[in-house]
């Protein structure tokens, strides 16, 4: 597919200032200024974190409220219930809070609705079986934040409920005990981008300072925090990068022997953002998508180390059985768009009821991805659908199902990503509305865009150089890492890896030769020949391979040059 590249406009005297005044290189400074980070305060905060950035969390709407009810359930000896997810983000959740009050002798429960039976969010089921265990205080985290008539029912069983979300607010938020969100409309918090353990984390932080406990006491979960900070795709900013960059110290030395476990079953022998992303993320995440999200709270609360290993390679497995029903899935999906031309519209939208429900959103994404359109695919169990889209920059695509909402059960979501529920016999109905409704919006074609951070020559490619831009450290949203731009280097070598999947290069400019991979392009096998100028695209990284460092260009586009 064909890309656009675009390079940042910067003011190169503003770039020398900041280099000179903040005793860094240029290059670096040019990568911050385009990051929006411009000012000596900024640049300050971004390269140098601190623990003291970590805001006071009584800055939170509705903290001490909240401290001060669950310090009344404390004294009174009531029975607590933590409600979450079942993905990272609400594991994590349920991982540090319950660690805290049970390590400060509070003895809570938790629940976790299954995600094939039960869904998302407070249901009045679960509610019943929570209050019919005794509970009379309930703490959301990673959910609740819309959940009206379920927390009216709570009430109505004597249920207190407090919540801590991270998810765009109502208009009117939910009448109960205590709302924290960040995002909430009357928020006065300075960062309203935390992921839900983040949230749980500031209660976690509250408590310590009412029980007048040390830092560490709170500080000490970095770590889960870090986990789920990171596999809930967050900004990597503000505060959350604060949380990640000494969460990736703190699970250096971890003391949670599930973690351990899953790191070691991962096969990552460092563990970075990038390590978590792709290692330790999807196999916490499998078991929920397979129903069983339960055991992975279980591994990262066991103090038993056979049953912490013996759990993670269960989710090793849940992971592999993940990766083989979202292959088959994904090839159904593209044959059926390939059989029917789908792509000619632009938007895709695909059903089955052959499909399994837990991995369609990754498997939206990776066709999203592939024909760069929204997408939106539906599986069928008898005769409602449950579905998942995915969208691309400038297309609303919560718009899109407001557009065609007459044809829904239900939808949720924003403008990249929704969920809905559709009955089978308005699916054909669904379907052409939303494809009409991308054609009319649609009106010229949509091009993936690589933003490039700067031109560099055999110079700039070097280890001081890969030295300098681990400042920009830890990776993730909001901060990727940088793109760099040689033009008019010579192909010195080329084959394809992995049955023709990816491309292994050498590239060369006058005597100098670089390393280059780029995964997932092996169809230019035919077009990029040995001896062929070309320009390129590329992260700059160290290979680590049979105890050999060496300098790798990890290709994101390349074409002949000009």
């Amino acid at each position: 597919m064909t890309k656009k590249w675009e390079t940042y406009s910067v003011d190169s005297k503003i770039i020398e200032e900041i280099a000179l005044k903040n005793n860094i290189s240029l290059l670096l400074a040019r990568i911050l200024v385009n990051r929006g980070i411009d000012t000596d305060e900024k640049i300050k905060k971004f390269l140098y974190p601190s623990l003291d950035d970590l805001y006071d969390p009584y800055m939170l709407n509705d903290m001490e409220v909240a401290v001060k009810r669950i310090n009344q359930a404390i004294e009174q000896k009531e029975k607590i219930t933590i409600y979450g997810d079942y993905d990272v983000d609400g594991i994590t959740c349920i991982t540090i809070l319950k660690r805290f009050l049970d390590e400060n002798g509070i003895i809570v429960d938790y629940y976790l609705p299954n995600r094939l039976e039960e869904g998302y969010g407070l249901n009045n089921n679960a509610l019943q079986k929570i209050k019919d265990r005794g509970t009379t205080l309930l703490i959301t985290v990673d959910c609740g934040i819309s959940a009206y008539d379920e927390i009216e029912f709570a009430k109505s069983l004597g249920i207190d409920v407090i919540v801590t979300d991270h998810h765009e607010c109502p208009a009117v938020l939910p009448n109960t005990f205590a709302v924290i969100d960040p995002k909430r409309p009357d928020s006065t918090y300075p960062f309203n981008s935390l992921a839900g353990v983040g949230v749980t984390f500031k209660l976690i932080h509250a408590l310590s300072i009412n029980m007048n406990l040390p830092s560490e006491s709170y500080l000490k979960y970095l770590d889960i925090v870090c986990l789920g900070t990171v596999a809930d795709i967050v900004p990597l900013v503000d505060e959350n990068r604060v949380i990640v960059k000494y969460g990736l110290e703190y699970i250096k030395k971890t003391k949670n022997i599930g973690l351990k476990a899953l790191i070691n079953i991962s096969g990552y022998s460092e563990i970075d953002s990038s390590a978590i992303s792709f290692g330790l993320a999807p196999r916490i995440n499998a078991c929920g998508r397979m129903g069983e999200a339960d055991i992975a709270v279980e591994m990262l609360l066991t103090s038993d180390e056979s049953i912490a290993m013996d759990i993670a390679n269960k989710l090793q497995e849940k992971n592999k059985e993940r990766q083989e029903v979202e292959k088959g899935i994904m090839a159904d999906a593209v044959a059926k768009i390939e059989e029917a031309k789908m792509y000619n519209d632009n938007a895709i939208v695909v059903g089955s009821d052959k499909w399994y429900h837990g991995v369609i959103g990754i498997v939206a994404s990776k066709i999203t991805e592939l024909y760069y359109k929204p997408s939106i695919l539906v599986c069928f169990d008898d005769e409602i659908g449950k579905g998942s889209g995915r969208s691309i920059d400038g297309f609303d695509l919560h718009e899109a199902l407001n557009a065609a909402s007459e044809h829904l059960q239900k939808f949720g979501g924003h403008e990249m990503a929704i969920g809905l529920s559709v009955e089978k016999n308005k699916f054909n109905d669904f379907k052409d509305c939303i494809i009409k409704y991308a054609n009319e919006k649609i009106t010229e074609e949509f091009l993936p865009v690589i933003k490039i951070d700067a031109e560099v020559s055999t110079k700039e490619v070097s280890g001081k150089t890969i030295q300098d831009l681990r400042l920009l450290e830890p990776y993730g949203e909001n901060n990727m890492p940088p793109i760099f731009m040689y033009k008019n280097i010579k192909v010195d070598s080329i084959r394809t890896l992995s049955n023709d999947k990816h491309l292994k290069l050498n590239v060369k400019d006058g005597n100098i030769v670089f390393d280059a991979i780029a995964f997932n392009m092996g169809d230019k096998k035919d077009s990029i020949r040995m001896g062929d100028k070309v320009d390129i695209l590329f992260h700059l990284e160290i290979n680590k391979f049979n105890g050999r460092e060496t300098i790798q260009l990890n290709v994101k586009d390349i074409k002949k040059s000009l």
